[in-house]
């Protein structure tokens, strides 16, 4: 009887398939790395990554969200929150690879995002205040640069600690971001928080008091944010530090509550008031919104590189279930349904890593400058919310459509394929909605209207003849004054022959082939919904056997 018992629980195991863990997303990967050409360092961290040690730090991190502490045993306010201590190995690792900084301190931005690519194939909520400590630096820098000379070597630094404490000299810093409040959401102009002067100067920045509330701040204890508070000029930019600027006490940031978010678990949201806040004036008064949008630019950026992490680790998990899992007396991966609907999901991965990436390359250039290559400037200003509003979207069909090849397996909370799920939508929310993102796609488009004439021009001759000719029906649509209620399809039609192109340049022919044809000459609503003609080679290429 055991005997037999034995075999049955042989016969029964015989099909169960674990999820994929210590994947090593540079080694796996070689669109990355025929993009990026050797990084060892890039290489290094990617294998460090791929440790049962650091799968287990984002498994704890987002299975013990953080915990915020208001008051102490006594009373007396902390406002504190409290996290798994994962979290800060997460941090610490992102922030020892230089990635942060590596961009203003001689580095290229595309490395800085594939870093940011890896890490968030690991673990999605740790990039948030990766993302706007990086995107603050050159905001500071353009806007307060004696604040910023102040604050350089924490801005800089490649090292995290993880207690709370005030802003010290060459302390690793970490900023946030407030700007929405409950009564305003993305119209900014909304905002009530007031700020009035307080008479001094510190760090070369005007001193301000803070009162009002926010309805999302994110990452609240970061060491500072950068936030908006209305000046008799309008909505200002400020930076508010967490503990006040000579260390005496916190800053009368008073946290509300932390947002219980669909996902993103690993990392705290909040609502919250000011209540006598001191914050340093950045930029000029009345001017905040306009400064604001310019670290957006670098933040939807990141959300374009985070969908994308999200679509890889997606695509991965999917490939490895298909090839190890049997259904009907065959594996899933042979199943020609199946294998058409895997291989759009490796399309689908490609196209975003590879539109990801040339962004971060125009990001290399500085726009604000007079003699600036106008293609690269149409890259970052036009491109970067068309992107941000395609890739982010195709990520929520993404992630459901390769948690659906799990079945049920992929639907429970125990694996990682529902935390992906969960993780997919707030890139897409954060930073500037859909329709933020074609509207501003639209305003792009007319004041870089001679970058955008010089891209257009340059990415033609990538193209096929049909695709040609597609891109001038833009071309002449962009230019019309009645575009809005056609916004969004403007952004992605742009967006899609955007990767189009980039593929003709930088993945094998099929591929481009399979794109073309599946998302611009005979696109489906689904993924999976156009037959492709190489679909076998591009599941060899995504995740060799």
């Amino acid at each position: 009887m055991p005997a037999r018992r034995a075999r049955r629980r042989a016969v029964s195991d015989a099909n169960l398939v674990d999820e994929r863990r210590g994947v090593d997303a540079w080694a796996t990967d070689a669109a990355l790395r025929e993009r990026l050409g050797p990084r060892p360092a890039l290489a290094t961290y990617a294998a460090h990554l791929a440790t049962e040690q650091a799968w287990d730090w984002a498994e704890q991190a987002n299975a013990r969200p953080p915990e915020l502490h208001t008051l102490d045993a006594r009373g007396r306010r902390i406002d504190r929150v409290d996290f798994h201590p994962h979290w800060h190995r997460l941090l610490g690792a992102i922030r020892g690879t230089g990635a942060l900084a590596a961009p203003f301190s001689g580095g290229r931005w595309a490395e800085a995002a594939a870093t940011f690519y890896v890490h968030g194939q690991l673990e999605a909520g740790s990039l948030c205040p990766a993302t706007m400590t990086q995107a603050a630096i050159p905001v500071l820098a353009r806007h307060a640069p004696a604040l910023f000379a102040a604050l350089r070597d924490g801005l800089l630094s490649a090292t995290h600690e993880g207690h709370d404490a005030p802003i010290a000299p060459g302390r690793p810093l970490w900023i946030g971001m407030g700007m929405t409040e409950k009564q305003g959401g993305s119209d900014l102009r909304a905002c009530v928080s007031s700020a009035q002067p307080l008479g001094h100067r510190l760090h070369g920045a005007e001193a301000y008091r803070l009162d009002g509330h926010k309805w999302f701040f994110s990452a609240p204890m970061s060491d500072a944010h950068l936030m908006l508070a209305r000046t008799d000029e309008g909505p200002t930019c400020f930076l508010v530090p967490r503990w006040r600027w000579d260390g005496s006490g916190l800053n009368g940031v008073h946290i509300q509550r932390l947002k219980a978010k669909l996902g993103n678990h690993s990392n705290s949201s909040s609502e919250v008031e000011f209540h006598g806040s001191e914050g340093l004036l950045v930029g000029a008064p009345g001017r905040g919104i306009a400064t604001l949008v310019e670290m957006a630019g670098y933040t939807r950026l990141q959300c374009v590189v985070g969908s994308a992490a999200l679509m890889r680790a997606g695509l991965v998990q999917a490939l490895h279930w298909a090839r190890h899992r049997s259904a009907f007396g065959r594996r899933l991966v042979g199943q020609p349904l199946m294998t058409q609907v895997l291989a759009d999901l490796a399309l689908e991965s490609e196209a975003a890593l590879q539109l990801m990436l040339r962004l971060a390359e125009a990001f290399d250039h500085a726009p604000e400058r007079a003699d600036s290559d106008p293609v690269e400037r149409a890259w970052q200003r036009v491109l970067t919310p068309a992107a941000k509003l395609w890739v982010c979207k195709r990520a929520l069909a993404h992630t459901g459509e390769a948690m659906e090849v799990l079945g049920g397996n992929g639907y429970v909370e125990t694996g990682v394929m529902a935390r992906l799920y969960r993780e997919a939508p707030v890139n897409s929310i954060w930073e500037g909605s859909g329709n933020v993102m074609a509207l501003d796609v639209l305003r792009a488009a007319q004041r870089e209207a001679l970058a955008l004439e010089a891209w257009f021009d340059a990415t033609a001759p990538a193209l096929d003849a049909p695709e040609q000719a597609r891109l001038q029906v833009l071309r002449q649509a962009l230019r019309g004054t009645d575009a809005e209620p056609r916004a969004r399809q403007m952004a992605l039609e742009l967006a899609l022959l955007a990767q189009a192109a980039l593929l003709r340049q930088h993945a094998p022919a099929t591929m481009a082939d399979d794109f073309i044809t599946a998302r611009l000459r005979a696109p489906a609503m689904v993924l999976g919904g156009t037959p492709l003609a190489h679909a076998h080679a591009h599941l060899q290429r995504a995740l060799p056997a």
